[in-house]
């Protein structure tokens, strides 16, 4: 066992274990996003010289990737404060990432929306 995995464990009492399933189902589907945005990057960058080139194609590719990667930094984070808040029996933390997450998705579209139309 880790030691981070000890120290969890010695806190509070076992939740329910539907909780902490439903608690991994979350921390997967952040990392299904993340790769989502990485996998954005990637295509956006190899892809779409096509439509849209130069400097502001590296940048939205840059943005993507580097939202994929923050958010698959988070997840781990966010999945370990909300098993402490159900083992200590507290309110579940809000999710941090997600006003970021969907205005910077939100903003990253309506860019790539004018450059495609524009192009």
């Amino acid at each position: 066992m880790t030691h981070w995995t000890r120290g969890l464990l010695s806190e509070g009492t076992d939740p329910d274990p539907r909780f902490t399933l439903a608690n991994e189902r979350t921390f997967l589907a952040w990392i299904r996003t993340s790769l989502a945005l990485i996998a954005g990057g990637v295509a956006v960058e190899a892809l779409a010289e096509h439509a849209f080139g130069g400097v502001l194609r590296h940048i939205v590719a840059i943005v993507l990737t580097g939202a994929g990667a923050v958010l698959a930094a988070s997840a781990f984070h966010r999945w370990l404060r909300t098993e402490r808040a159900l083992r200590r029996a507290r309110s579940l933390p809000p999710p941090s990432a997600a006003p970021l997450l969907g205005y910077g998705v939100a903003v990253t579209a309506l860019v790539l929306l004018v450059l495609v139309v524009g192009s």
